[in-house]
Protein backbone atom coordinates (compact mmCIF):
# COMPACT_ATOMS: atom_id res chain seq x y z
CA UNK A 1 0.00 0.00 0.00
CA UNK A 2 2.83 2.38 0.87
CA UNK A 3 4.55 1.75 -2.57
CA UNK A 4 1.71 2.48 -4.33
CA UNK A 5 0.64 5.65 -2.51
CA UNK A 6 4.53 6.64 -3.08
CA UNK A 7 4.01 5.49 -7.09
CA UNK A 8 0.82 8.23 -7.35
CA UNK A 9 2.50 11.16 -5.13
CA UNK A 10 5.54 10.80 -7.99
CA UNK A 11 3.22 11.05 -10.37
CA UNK A 12 1.43 13.76 -9.09
CA UNK A 13 4.67 15.68 -8.63
CA UNK A 14 5.28 14.90 -12.41
CA UNK A 15 2.47 16.74 -13.33
CA UNK A 16 2.42 19.58 -10.73
CA UNK A 17 5.86 19.97 -12.48
CA UNK A 18 4.89 19.63 -15.65
CA UNK A 19 2.62 22.40 -15.69
CA UNK A 20 4.52 24.87 -13.39
CA UNK A 21 6.98 24.52 -16.00
CA UNK A 22 4.42 25.85 -18.79
CA UNK A 23 3.33 28.88 -16.64
CA UNK A 24 6.89 29.38 -16.18
CA UNK A 25 7.72 29.22 -19.97
CA UNK A 26 5.00 31.57 -20.59
CA UNK A 27 5.89 34.46 -18.25
CA UNK A 28 9.17 34.39 -18.67
CA UNK A 29 9.08 34.29 -22.30
CA UNK A 30 11.02 37.87 -22.54
CA UNK A 31 13.25 37.32 -20.04
CA UNK A 32 16.54 35.68 -21.28
CA UNK A 33 18.38 35.46 -18.01
CA UNK A 34 15.58 33.50 -15.76
CA UNK A 35 15.98 30.10 -15.39
CA UNK A 36 12.66 28.86 -13.83
CA UNK A 37 11.29 26.73 -17.04
CA UNK A 38 14.73 24.59 -16.63
CA UNK A 39 14.60 23.73 -12.89
CA UNK A 40 11.20 22.75 -13.59
CA UNK A 41 12.67 20.58 -16.60
CA UNK A 42 15.26 19.18 -13.94
CA UNK A 43 12.77 18.41 -11.28
CA UNK A 44 10.41 16.74 -13.47
CA UNK A 45 13.41 14.43 -14.59
CA UNK A 46 14.50 13.69 -11.34
CA UNK A 47 10.57 12.80 -10.29
CA UNK A 48 10.14 10.48 -13.48
CA UNK A 49 13.55 8.87 -12.85
CA UNK A 50 11.84 8.29 -9.52
CA UNK A 51 8.62 7.07 -10.73
CA UNK A 52 10.72 4.35 -13.21
CA UNK A 53 12.86 3.35 -10.49
CA UNK A 54 9.61 2.76 -7.82
CA UNK A 55 7.60 0.72 -10.44
CA UNK A 56 11.01 -1.51 -10.94
CA UNK A 57 11.57 -1.84 -8.01
CA UNK A 58 7.62 -2.80 -7.45
CA UNK A 59 7.99 -5.11 -10.17
CA UNK A 60 10.89 -7.03 -9.19
CA UNK A 61 10.02 -7.64 -5.48
CA UNK A 62 6.63 -8.88 -6.12
CA UNK A 63 4.46 -5.94 -4.43
CA UNK A 64 3.13 -4.70 -8.17
CA UNK A 65 2.06 -7.47 -10.32
CA UNK A 66 0.84 -7.10 -13.77
CA UNK A 67 -2.69 -8.58 -14.17
CA UNK A 68 -3.58 -7.93 -17.91
CA UNK A 69 -6.37 -10.37 -19.38
CA UNK A 70 -3.50 -11.15 -22.98
CA UNK A 71 -1.02 -12.44 -20.40
CA UNK A 72 -2.62 -15.55 -19.94
CA UNK A 73 -2.05 -15.97 -15.99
Amino acid sequence: MLLKALIVFLLIGVLVSLFTGLGFLFKDSGATESKRTLYALGARICFALALLVTVGYGLASGALTLSAPWLGH
